[in-house]
């Protein structure tokens, strides 16, 4: 109700990553706030073939309202532009890097061609494994952080085929047992290549206690490692649902709960909170 979708747009860009490939990026904003070097939050995910497609969400215009443009990197690991080349060829076992690499040269290039300036980013679940190494190798280019039941002790859960979806997983990842995939998986585990004595973004850790899927201790056992290692750990916050699982709080009005205490810390952040 009271939508008005002429005081938005959206826009696709190319992104050239550093291998030449072009990425996708789709940005929204509000006409009347457009301006140079915008807050712009950077969401992704890039894993299991998936495609991040542009759709219609009134809880984004909480954010757009307020000056902030949202940006989707259509990275590879998913499927926007093509399942077997963006996904099996150059999104998983041994190409897995790619897909990091591609949300930070989005990140970057967003910057340096002056229509983002103060940046955050956001990914959940596989996506908590990418935005683990968006700020793990380019801590400065974020000012703040939200990881959603965030898989990021990858060698831990991957190595326990006891753990519920381990052994299927090994289908994305790659089977640890073997020395290739193991060494290639630990390079970029998140919870393993955490910078010591770097100033990371704010970061802000969601999860479930109730969540089969990434178990709870990884954002908690993550939060620990950033607050010893890091410049500014005390700026990592964990919030922790104490009912939930994977997908937050089954009840809608819980769940835009959920999402307006997400979306408040981000605005605070930004130094947009009202």
């Amino acid at each position: 109700p009271n939508y008005d979708g002429s005081l938005y747009d959206t826009e696709r860009l190319e992104v050239p990553a550093r291998d030449g490939v072009k990425i996708p990026v789709t940005l929204f904003w509000r006409k009347d706030q457009k301006k140079p070097q915008m807050p712009t939050h950077l969401y992704g995910y890039g894993s299991y073939g998936i495609s991040m497609d542009p759709s219609f969400s009134a809880s984004r215009l909480a954010l757009v309202d307020r000056g902030i443009c949202y940006a989707i990197a259509h990275i590879r690991g998913g499927g926007e532009m093509g399942h077997h080349e963006w996904y099996e060829k150059q999104g998983k076992y041994l190409e897995k890097k790619n897909t990091f690499h591609d949300f930070v040269d989005c990140a970057r290039y967003l910057k340096e061609q002056g229509i983002s300036g103060a940046m955050s980013c956001e990914g959940r679940s596989a996506g908590g494994l990418l935005v683990g190494n968006a700020v793990n190798l380019a801590p400065e280019a974020f000012n703040a952080c939200i990881a959603g039941v965030p898989f990021v002790d990858l060698m831990t859960t991957m190595c326990d085929p006891s753990i519920p979806l381990t052994t299927e997983e090994w289908e994305e990842w790659g089977n640890p047992n073997e020395k290739k995939y193991h060494d290639y998986m630990l390079s970029y585990s998140p919870i393993d290549n955490v910078k010591a004595g770097v100033r990371y973004p704010q970061m802000l850790l969601v999860s479930g206690l109730n969540d089969p899927r990434v178990a709870y201790w990884e954002p908690a056992k993550w939060a620990q490692v950033l607050r010893h290692e890091i410049s500014n750990g005390d700026e990592t916050l964990v919030k922790m649902d104490m009912s939930a699982g994977h997908f937050s709080a089954a009840d809608r009005y819980r769940y835009l709960r959920e999402l307006a205490f997400d979306y408040a810390w981000l605005l605070d952040v930004f130094g947009k909170a009202e």
